[in-house]
């Protein structure tokens, strides 16, 4: 299975997989024609196409893929997307034939409530739940819901890849550096994407591994980030601890 991120609109990315065959499906389509252009080029058939949730900057292309492939759109249970063929809840699963994969699919709720990941081949299909050194705003959940599937996340193997939404690691690197401006590991990766940027290439996919030891909201529980909210008065308590994390990135410039 081959992964390619292609850029989409201003910051997305839109996932392809694809088999040796020639066989392809997309994450998360908010561009039809990025989506025709990289088959066309690569000379693949689309066979599938998975939705991690409703804003149109993910969705926006489906509709007019399904026009010109004969394919199922799996979703999460949302009227909201009414592309979807296929209606996708927490523990279902994925099969498909062509390319030969499977996912699982679990419920993540908190940038949206029907948000739900895509997990299997190794990767971590997330959507705008998390990024490369940050996460999802809260658009419709709650600080204790996001930080629940975040810690869902946490516990898949450190190998798996994380293939978020959006290229923000720039930004959120920043963020992050402020939070934990001792950590020679985060430190590490802020050097990393300099490079990459620099050279115009995607800082995702990103080994889970990488986020846990310098993504600080999934570093609540660590002394570093623990400090970091003491100094705002806030002990003892990991929720109020993400939330106040999660309000000074929304402030963040």
């Amino acid at each position: 299975m081959h992964l390619v991120p292609l850029p989409a609109l201003a910051d997305n990315y839109i996932w392809l997989l694809h088999d040796d065959d020639g066989n392809a499906i997309v994450v998360d389509p908010g561009d039809a024609s990025v989506v025709e252009q990289a088959l066309a080029t690569r000379q693949l058939q689309l066979r599938a196409i998975l939705l991690t949730h409703h804003h149109q900057d993910h969705i926006g292309g489906a509709a007019e893929l399904r026009r010109h492939h004969a394919v199922p759109v799996y979703a999460p249970d949302d009227e909201r997307i009414v592309e979807a063929t296929m209606r996708v809840h927490d523990g279902d699963e994925v099969d498909l034939a062509s390319p030969r994969v499977h996912f699982d699919v679990i419920a993540i709720p908190g940038h949206t409530l029907s948000h739900v990941a895509y997990i299997g081949a190794g990767l971590l299909l997330c959507g705008d739940t998390l990024f490369s050194l940050g996460c999802g705003r809260l658009f419709e959940g709650s600080p204790a819901q996001m930080l629940a599937s975040l810690d869902r996340l946490s516990t898949l193997p450190g190998s798996t890849l994380v293939c978020g939404g959006h290229e923000y690691t720039e930004a959120n690197g920043r963020f992050a550096h402020t939070v934990e401006p001792e950590n020679p590991e985060l430190a590490r990766r802020l050097q990393e994407v300099t490079v990459l940027r620099a050279q115009l290439r995607p800082t995702l996919p990103v080994a889970l591994a990488d986020e846990l030891a310098t993504n600080p909201f999934l570093r609540v529980d660590t002394d570093e980030v623990a400090a970091w909210c003491q100094q705002r008065g806030i002990n003892n308590d990991r929720v109020a601890c993400f939330a106040a994390v999660r309000e000074a990135k929304d402030g963040f410039r």
